[in-house]
Parts: structure tokens; sequence; C-alpha cells
């Protein structure tokens, strides 16, 4: 079972674990989409992603459990008024202490790499705070709040804007860096107008501490 990490009558926050699509690929196999029966747990429809985080990346997912909750949280994201904070590793080390990524972004394809984000000045707006938190034997452990939700936003903006690549990120670095791309949602806050707001924790998964990184 996948952990749940907030629960109640709209929404839930699972800790997706690394390496689960949210949508089925079209080679076949695991995905989401398997678990959604066993998470109504009691409600008569299955819950609905409300975001996406690549198959790679762990942590806080937020499922709404209805269809004007979806709307409404849908709005939320769009409107940027949901706090998002992730933990990276990246593979090398760097002089500054924090900062601001501003990097537009705009999706690119071929035929031998398929597709990918790249850097573009007439691409989608894209804004990523980070701060560094510790480094361990060549390796860096970055807290990203990225304001924006571009898809692979913190992986591009790792590599492009800070110069290191998340460590294990096979299309933005090398996969040989790390077990999998190392980046972790490890909270979400989500505000909600006449209630208490969404606020879930993921504690970082075992694979974090194999590279030196047991806490946060």
């Amino acid at each position: 079972m996948i952990p749940i990490l907030f629960e109640d009558g709209e929404a839930l926050v699972i800790d997706k674990p690394a390496g689960l699509p949210i949508e089925r690929p079209r080679a076949g196999g695991r995905s989401l989409e398997d678990h959604l029966p066993q998470l109504r747990l009691g409600f008569q429809r299955d819950p609905v992603a409300v975001h996406r985080l690549d198959t790679d990346t762990s942590g806080c997912l937020l499922l709404a459990r209805n269809p004007k909750a979806l709307a409404r949280f849908n709005r939320a994201f769009e409107e940027r008024a949901v706090a998002k904070r992730y933990l990276g590793i990246v593979a090398g080390d760097f002089a500054s202490d924090e900062g601001s990524i501003e990097l537009s972004l705009s999706k690119i394809s071929s035929a031998e790499k398929g597709w990918r984000m790249i850097p573009a000045r007439k691409g989608k707006p894209a804004v990523t705070h980070w701060r560094k938190l510790t480094a361990h034997e060549g390796l860096t452990l970055v807290e990203f709040r990225p304001e924006t939700g571009r898809t692979h936003q913190i992986r591009v903006h790792a590599a492009s804007g800070l110069g290191a690549a998340l460590a294990g990120d096979p299309v933005y670095g090398s996969k040989h860096t790390g077990p999998r791309t190392m980046l972790h949602a490890i909270d979400l806050e989500v505000p909600r107008e006449g209630k208490p707001a969404i606020r879930a924790h993921a504690p970082l998964p075992p694979d974090f501490a194999q590279l030196g990184f047991a806490h946060e």
C-alpha cells in the first residue's frame, strides 16, 4: 500500500514511490492507476492526481476525491498558491549558498534522443528558488522551491542554472551518478478557502541515505 500523508473528505496526499509512473506507459507496466481502487478508502470513485511528478521523483502527490475539489485544486496550482518544497541531490558542488533561477523552458524533440526541455528565451517562464543544504563526497543536497510548475523544471534548472545536474538524471546529467534521478517532493501545502490548508510531509527515502543524506 502506498503511504498516505494526508486524508480528508476531498483530498489525499500520498508518498509516491520512485519508479512509479502516474500514467500508464505506452509500453505497458505498472502505474499509479493500479493503486487507485485501493486509494478509494471507502469512497465510490477513484481519486484523481491533481498534478504530476516524474516517474523517478518520489514524495508528495495530491489526489482529489471529487470533481469539485479537483477544480479548486487545479485553480490553486494555476494561481501559484500552492507551496512546494523539493530536496534534490546534485552531482557536484558550487560556491553560492542560495539563489533564484529564472530560465524559460521550451520542449524539443529529435528521433535520436526523444523529447526534452531546454532553456529558451521564447519558452514558458519558469522560476525556481534554491538553497544549498550540505555536501558529501562530490554530491550536494539542495532545497528547491519552484514558483512555477513546468515539465522537468527543477531538472533543467539544476543542470543549466546551477551547472550541476541532479544525480542519476539520464536526460540532463548522467544516470551513472545515482540510482535514479534524485529528486524528492518533501513538503506540499495547498490553501483552502474556509478550511485548514492541506499540509503534507514525505520523509526522505532510503536511497537518499545510501548516498550519504539521511536527514534534510
